[in-house]
């Protein structure tokens, strides 16, 4: 089947022009930090236990409430900050989405491998990485279908190491890598592409996983 172009492959443009939309891509392969953080820092137990009285669980459910808090005051107050797009102040941004849906990541991905990493951190490093690649390749004018096979192949490449580093199954990286390229290409209102590139695969992880 050919693929055709998305009519939506538009990119608004970011509030602060070049130097917002820098900084967006910034914040957004910036995401990396987390899993790595929570996966592989041993510290992330001493610190959130001392100051908070939380485990590390805990504290990312801490953090997935705060979001929301944050989120519904800056929507009360029709705030765009730097960075964000205009149509951003009258619906949940995609920096919510990022952060809550890799909190989400986090606290669902099922615990297997190194450090209990082989889900959870190619997921968010897909979503960190793939989604800014696609996103410079479709403001650079290319074809879906290059944009497509181009995002598929990191995609894809990020799992294999993952499958050879932290234990990832092999099997299902051409299944996965897929599915979240598949799941960047919705254009939707209400949800952005920073949650459907982790919560639709997590899905099917979840799903697969007792069979794996």
């Amino acid at each position: 089947m050919e693929i055709e172009d998305n009519p939506n492959d538009h990119v608004p443009a970011s509030v602060g022009g070049i130097s917002g939309h820098l900084f967006r891509r910034i914040v957004h392969v910036g995401m990396v930090i987390f899993p790595l953080l929570y996966y592989f820092w041993d510290g992330l137990d001493y610190w959130t236990d001392l100051l908070l009285s939380f485990n590390p669980k805990q504290f990312v459910s801490f953090v997935a409430f705060l979001l929301v808090i944050i989120e519904v005051i800056r929507l009360k107050m029709g705030l765009v900050v730097f960075g964000q797009r205009d149509y951003e102040s009258g619906q949940l941004s995609a920096f919510f989405w990022g952060g809550f849906s890799i909190c989400l990541v986090l606290l669902l991905a099922p615990e297997e491998g190194v450090k209990n990493s082989a889900y959870g951190l190619p997921l968010i490093l897909s979503l960190s990485l793939v989604d800014p690649i696609m996103g410079e390749l479709r403001r650079a004018k290319f074809s879906s279908k290059t944009v497509i096979k181009i995002g598929y192949v990191a995609s894809f490449f990020i799992w294999i190491l993952c499958s050879i580093f932290v234990e990832t199954p092999m099997a299902i990286a051409p299944f996965i890598s897929a599915i979240l390229v598949a799941s960047e290409w919705p254009r939707l209102t209400w949800i952005d592409d920073n949650a459907t590139m982790l919560l639709i695969p997590l899905t099917f992880i979840l799903l697969l996983t007792p069979f794996l």
